[in-house]
């Protein structure tokens, strides 16, 4: 277990978890440390990390010189330096204001899109999920209720629990054309008509929807019409209680 969690597993804290006698340089690289890596070779690492967080400049500071984003950002850092196969988030974002939040969700979506890496992150915030989330598994007394996508736990919950978790979910935002189509009618494929994709979120076609009178035509990436959708449709599925 020690080797696991020293070798492919790393962690990001709540309420950060820094050193505050260590320079923010010798916490991101103390994991490295800890593996037997020279000093040398260490902070080269932790140089790399730090910019890759957005905290150039910062690498002779101490904890308490930084605000709470960048002491999480730190964090962070520390977690990645020692490249881990599974990052686990225990609520790390909590502890923060709300737009320093918004952006350590971004920032650590810029980096999930480049480093690849499996993350595993803990919250109570079920917004945050979805935006975090390709899936996403809600627990309830320690036992998994529901596994799904945002969308398919959104638009199945398998029970009351779970609708409670979802009802102030802003449901055109999640859910996707091709999750509430219904098969097409002649009118939808006729020519010159409006033509939406599959995978569209609700929200991105509401203008159009108003503006056109009679069904949208839905196409897959081939651009095949597979079913339709219309206003009625799109304004009953933006309903929690449907």
């Amino acid at each position: 277990l020690t080797e696991l969690r020293r070798f492919r597993m790393s962690m990001v804290f709540q309420h950060f978890g820094l050193f505050p006698h260590r320079k923010v340089i010798d916490n991101i690289s103390f994991g490295l440390e800890i593996r037997g890596m020279d000093k040398k070779e260490r902070k080269a690492k932790a140089m790399e990390v730090l910019e890759k967080v957005g905290l150039d400049g910062w690498a002779d500071h101490y904890p308490r010189e930084l605000s709470g984003g960048m002491q999480q950002r730190v964090g962070l850092a520390r977690a990645m330096a020692v490249d881990p196969e599974i990052l686990i988030f225990d609520e790390p974002f909590s502890a923060l204001d709300p737009l320093i939040r918004r952006e350590m969700q971004d920032e650590l979506l810029k980096i999930q899109a480049e480093v690849r890496k499996t993350m595993i992150f803990i919250t109570h915030d079920f917004l945050e999920a979805i935006k975090m989330g390709d899936h996403i598994a809600i627990m309830k007394d320690g036992v998994v209720v529901q596994i799904g996508t945002p969308e398919e736990i959104v638009a199945n919950p398998v029970d009351d629990y779970v609708r409670e978790f979802t009802e102030d979910v802003p449901r055109y935002k999640v859910l996707s054309v091709g999750k509430i189509m219904r098969e097409a009618s002649d009118a939808a494929g006729s020519s010159g008509g409006q033509r939406v994709n599959e995978d569209a979120k609700l929200d991105s076609l509401i203008d159009v929807a108003i503006a056109t009178d009679g069904p949208l035509a839905v196409v897959d990436n081939q651009d095949k019409i597979i079913g339709e959708i219309d206003q009625a449709m799109i304004l009953k599925a933006m309903d929690s209680r449907s």
